[in-house]
């Protein structure tokens, strides 16, 4: 997905949100924001939304002591989704369609992400789960996942987000932690997770976990690492969570299954989806 005009302006309250967190000295804010007016001015509109996401908190970590500024919301939202897991094991378990259930549920936990500049509250999750068990989703994408997975010996599953990532937990051990591997950011970025938040919530523990080497705020394949490159390569199937991997891999050069809840209205109308909609999409080379 190319970036759009209206990606522009989200893009610098994403800067100033960042430099905010990270610092309280509005000659910080200042250096960060004229630094990325500077970028947003030479940059290419071909390139993908989290290459500017990326440079941003580079932006941010140069102007301040480098420290991963969404540490403690990071640690704060998987406490609270570990919270959550019992009932969400429950729901699925006790649901008629147990994969479509985990699947709304995983969904639901997208919420969960601070792109944009975007706040988030506990009861903002727990209006999201309601709404993803009952909303409308399209039947014949669900079915076309659930078909890819039975049929799947190996499973690459691209996380998103701290604490979104306790209910793809629950979406894994549904599917079988055995034939999977968690691909998470290669260092700090936004609340997306690495290999240190997938541990708290005890991934690590349960599936094989590798950083994809970058520091985007998506899967920019031609910056991943070779481990990552050969893990995605080489998965029978893989599903990739959020709007960061959808922007960065609806392209991509195979298929990519894409879980998420819209929370844009650029993405919205690049995937012909409603706002606010849980969406499974099929991208990349569809075969």
């Amino acid at each position: 997905m190319r970036t759009h005009f209206d990606c522009i302006p989200c893009f610098f309250k994403q800067a100033l949100a960042a430099a905010r967190l990270a610092s309280g000295d509005p000659v910080v804010h200042e250096r960060v924001l004229r630094a990325v007016s500077s970028a947003v001015a030479g940059m290419d509109l071909r390139d993908v939304p989290p290459k500017m996401g990326q440079l941003i908190h580079r932006e941010v970590r140069a102007a301040t002591d480098g420290s991963d500024p969404y540490a403690a919301a990071k640690h704060e939202f998987n406490d609270l989704a570990l919270g959550l897991l019992p009932g969400l094991r429950e729901t699925i378990a006790s649901s008629p369609d147990p994969f479509e259930t985990a699947v709304r549920l995983a969904a639901a936990g997208n919420i969960i992400d601070f792109g944009g500049g975007r706040t988030v509250t506990a009861g903002d999750v727990e209006r999201s789960i309601d709404y993803a068990l009952t909303c409308d989703i399209d039947a014949g994408s669900l079915e076309r996942l659930r078909r890819a997975i039975d049929g799947a010996a190996t499973i690459l599953y691209l996380a998103d987000n701290a604490g979104e990532i306790v209910f793809d937990r629950a979406l894994i051990e549904l599917i079988g932690p055995a034939r999977v591997t968690l691909g998470v950011r290669g260092s700090p970025i936004l609340n997306d997770v690495t290999v240190d938040d997938a541990a708290e919530v005890g991934l690590s523990e349960l599936v094989d976990v590798i950083p994809n080497g970058s520091d985007a705020p998506g899967t920019i394949l031609n910056e991943c690492s070779p481990e990552f490159l050969r893990a995605f390569d080489a998965a029978d199937v893989v599903l990739a969570k959020g709007q960061g991997n959808y922007e960065t891999l609806s392209d991509a050069p195979r298929e990519v299954f894409l879980l998420f809840k819209v929370k844009c209205p650029v993405v919205a109308e690049d995937a012909g989806e409603a706002m606010d909609a849980i969406v499974v999409v099929r991208g990349g080379a569809v075969g």
